[in-house]
Parts: C-alpha cells; sequence; structure tokens
C-alpha cells in the first residue's frame, strides 16, 4: 500500500466517530415551559436551536431564574436547563414549576441558618441548580434524574420537591418531617466517612438552643460533604 492511499485511509477512519457523534445529539430545537413559584411569571419558548443556545431566551431564563430574595441576576447554566428538558421529556411533562434558581452568598447564608440541609457550596451559588415541583409526576422524574447520572439529584419529599444540577454525580434524600424531630430529640451526632450514613443518637429530653444550633450546622456539614461525591 502507497503512502498517499493509507493516509486518505486514515483520515476516512478518523471523520467516523465524529459521524456517529452527531447522529446522538439532542433535538436542535429545545422549548421549556416554567412557572416562577415566588414571582408569579412564566416563560414559555425555545431556548436552543441547532446554533445553540439562544441568547435573547438565555437572557429572558437568567432574569426569570434570578435571586428572587434580592433581585440579583447571573447567567444560568444552560446544561442544567438541558437536564431539566430532558427530564420532562422522559416522564411526558410539559410543564414545570421553580421554587429555587440562582442564589447569591447571601441569600444562601440566609437560607443555611434557617433551612435545614443548605450546602454551604450549592450549586445554586453558580447557576447551575434548580429546585422545582411537577405534580405527580414528581417522583417519577426523581427517577428518572437519577438514571440519567448528569449531575446531583436531592429528594425533598415532605417538602414535595427535587434538586438538580450540572455538579458531579451524587443522589440524596431529606424527608425534613424526620429532621425536624431530630433537631429536638438526637443527643449525639457521629459523622461517617464520606460516604457513609449519618448515625444518631437518641437521648433524653429536649436540646437547649445552643445544642440544637450546634447539631443543625453538624448535619448541614454533612450534607454539604454528601453533596461533594
Amino acid at each position: 500500500m502507497n503512502r498517499r492511499k493509507f493516509l486518505s485511509l486514515a483520515a476516512g477512519l478518523t471523520v467516523w466517530p465524529l459521524s456517529v457523534h452527531a447522529v446522538t445529539r439532542p433535538p436542535a430545537l429545545r422549548r421549556l415551559r416554567l412557572k416562577n413559584a415566588h414571582t408569579g411569571e412564566t416563560f414559555d419558548g425555545p431556548y436552543r436551536d441547532e446554533s445553540g443556545p439562544i441568547e435573547g431566551a438565555m437572557d429572558d431564563l437568567s432574569l426569570f431564574l434570578r435571586d428572587h430574595h434580592c433581585g440579583a441576576v447571573t447567567h444560568m447554566d444552560v446544561g442544567v436547563l438541558d437536564f431539566l428538558a430532558d427530564v420532562l421529556d422522559a416522564v411526558h411533562e410539559t410543564d414545570a414549576t421553580i421554587l429555587s434558581a440562582y442564589r447569591t452568598p447571601e441569600t444562601n447564608a440566609m437560607l443555611a441558618r434557617t433551612h435545614f440541609g443548605v450546602a454551604e457550596n450549592s450549586q445554586h451559588l453558580y447557576g447551575r441548580a434548580l429546585d422545582l415541583f411537577l405534580g405527580a409526576k414528581l417522583a417519577d422524574a426523581m427517577t428518572t434524574a437519577r438514571e440519567m447520572r448528569r449531575g446531583g439529584v436531592g429528594w425533598y419529599p415532605h417538602s414535595s420537591f427535587i434538586h438538580i444540577d450540572t455538579g458531579p454525580v451524587r443522589n440524596w434524600t431529606l424527608d425534613e418531617t424526620g429532621l425536624d424531630r431530630l433537631l429536638f430529640d438526637a443527643r449525639q451526632v457521629i459523622l461517617g466517612g464520606d460516604h457513609s450514613p449519618l448515625v444518631l443518637r437518641g437521648g433524653h429530653g429536649p436540646l437547649s438552643v445552643g445544642q440544637r444550633l450546634a447539631l443543625h450546622r453538624q448535619l448541614a456539614h454533612a450534607e454539604f460533604l454528601a453533596r461533594r461525591y
């Protein structure tokens, strides 16, 4: 085989994987229909076309998904929007209600003081996370999102929402009713390793305010570590 013929064949082999990848690309036109639970605003339309993210639509979505506590806006990660769109398609749902998207560091710190399980380095800080409600298909959406292994998926059954993000692949479940009881009744917390569960030992009598705050910090830190993996 002469050199010219060999190089021609090699070039043809190099092109083949690119052609296969092109066939598996997601549909060029992607749409979302969303409602913001806090502002009452809606978004209904395409956000991606054959050229990529649509600049005007992404600007609208970034405003729609702003920190509603203070009005601050960031550029939302198109990957988390694609994640949401794929989950909706998979469970044959067309609408979602957004409970939380972008958060400023100040808002995240405030929520960490007042709500259980808010991560110190939350993906919400970077515009890479969404908390959402889907009605009757919420549990199916949670299972589907976890099977996709696209990032983090949190399940909050008592509060009836799921969290999705484009950080590292990891899953967690928090039932806030049970955790509220633990904040009053638990007397000792043993933190396991990075992948081991928390062990909580019960005691007698309610915790003091200081003990409850200390327990809250320990549990929130453990949840933060869990979300990193």
